[in-house]
């Protein structure tokens, strides 16, 4: 059922209560025909190259365009049944009656639960008999329908302000958006630093002897790894105890100044560990070519290339990106952000040293704590004063990132680690889903919505699991 486009299969009763004219004509939604066209094309057996829909005669040929349908069908369904529940558990904050409740009621039921249930196991039925290559057409097709579903949604008109696309309400004549994102586990899959040290280990030599002369001495593969297991455990173990120190025996209100205090004390850890590093020798004769290649392998997080992709892109937004970053490898944060086809970010990191292209195992430290990050980040708002109204984003996941997360206007926690959520709490602070704040800003003040997002030292933090939710959020679709 389409809210604005199947208005005539809707009850009578519904069709009165929204106020709509059952006798006139509505135009059905150009994405309404694109979706329906696309299955009545899946169902015709039009996915299989050279293959006609009338000689599709064997029962086995038969099963096969039955499970790419449902491949096609399915993500309307649990689309359907996952919006009806969520939008049902918000019924419940919203005063007054909704001009959508039966629509709601009607997705969310047990009913409707089930039969998106029913669909997803014949697809699973069905599908057990298809090669690899039929199994990768349902997937694709699975894709499709929900790209399709999606440019529905997008496709329909809008009668009120809302608040996202946050960069909706923004005059790129007099506001300027700075967006701040952490890289290690933020974008990244992989920490940089277990990528960098994996690196040092596979190209260090055999055994010390016999190295060629003119190189830099290195230790061995062997030695080296059992120096890297030791300085890894070491920080661990005491990362640990610098947690506990810090965090108070019981909940107490929010104060900034107070948690700053706390995290000096993780800067001066942080510092030594980088110092046990350097000492140790154990980045040195990394090649400058070997961070390229690694940069090109390292994966980001699914969602985020695609999201800064479009905002550095977009000549319409008056927006600036920069990554704060701890790693050892600012190259490397380079390397894979061009890989992914992002090539306008300014990246604030820690550097290796290099001498004929061959890591000496020294670093430039640049950014080692939450302090750092804290001190770059108001930096760079300085560099920034031109008179435009300037909201700022960050967006982080580790106790690093907490000091920067309450400065910014909004701060965004993304799939968080248990120790930023732990301390946060103990803090005072809030850590309130990105979803249910939206819908509660739209049931309020959602005029001027680029410009009264100030929730600098507010004690509250917003939360995600995915950058597409940040994507969403910021750019819209």
């Amino acid at each position: 059922m389409r809210i604005a486009d199947d208005v005539k299969y809707l009850p009578l009763d519904l069709q009165w209560e929204w106020g709509l004219d059952v006798a006139k004509e509505i135009p059905v939604n150009s994405a309404t025909i694109k979706y329906t066209e696309f299955l009545l094309a899946t169902a015709a057996g039009k996915v299989e190259v050279g293959k006609a829909p009338g000689k599709l005669a064997t029962p086995f040929e038969r099963t096969k365009v039955a499970a790419y349908t449902l491949g096609a069908m399915t993500p309307c369904m649990r689309l359907y049944a996952f919006l009806g529940k969520e939008f049902k558990g918000l019924l419940d904050h919203i005063q007054g009656p909704h001009p959508y409740k039966s629509w709601i009621d009607n997705y969310a039921s047990e009913g409707f639960q089930a039969s998106a249930l029913k669909t997803e196991d014949l697809l699973e039925k069905l599908s057990v008999s298809l090669t690899s290559e039929e199994l990768d057409i349902i997937e694709k097709l699975y894709q499709q329908a929900m790209k399709l579903e999606i440019e529905f949604f997008h496709a329909q008109p809008i009668s009120q302000p809302t608040v996202v696309p946050l960069t909706r309400d923004q005059n790129p004549a007099e506001d300027r958006l700075l967006i701040f994102s952490d890289f290690d586990l933020t974008c990244s899959v992989v920490d940089s630093s277990a990528i960098l040290a994996e690196m040092a280990i596979v190209k260090a030599p055999k055994s010390d002897l016999n190295q060629p002369e003119g190189k830099i001495s290195r230790m061995s593969s062997t030695e080296l790894k059992n120096t890297w297991a030791v300085i890894s455990n070491r920080y661990t173990d005491e990362y640990e105890a610098c947690i506990k120190n810090i965090m108070p025996p019981q909940k107490v209100e929010f104060n900034y100044d107070a948690l700053h205090k706390a995290l000096e004390q993780v800067s001066d850890f942080e510092k030594e560990a980088n110092s046990r590093v350097i000492e140790s020798s154990v980045l040195k004769g990394i090649h400058l070519e070997d961070i390229k290649r690694a940069g090109e392998r390292m994966k980001l997080r699914d969602g985020c290339a695609s999201f800064f992709q479009k905002i550095v892109k977009d000549e319409n937004l008056n927006t600036d990106v920069h990554i704060l970053s701890c790693s050892w490898s600012g190259d490397l944060i380079k390397m894979v952000f061009l890989s992914a086809g992002v090539d306008v970010l300014n990246v604030h990191a820690n550097e290796l040293v290099f001498e004929e292209s061959i890591s000496t195992g020294e670093l430039v430290r640049k950014m080692e704590s939450p302090i750092d990050k804290l001190e770059a980040f108001k930096n760079i708002l300085k560099d920034r004063t031109s008179g435009k109204k300037i909201l700022t984003v960050y967006i982080g996941d580790t106790m690093g990132d907490l000091l920067c997360l309450l400065e910014a206007d909004i701060g965004i926690v993304i799939a968080s680690s248990p120790s930023l959520k732990r301390l946060g709490k103990r803090y005072g602070i809030s850590f309130v889903p990105l979803y249910r704040a939206l819908v509660k800003k739209q049931n309020g003040d959602v005029e001027g919505s680029f410009s009264n997002w100030k929730g600098r030292h507010s004690g509250v933090l917003y939360t995600v699991q995915y950058w597409d939710e940040v994507h969403a959020f910021i750019l819209g679709w």
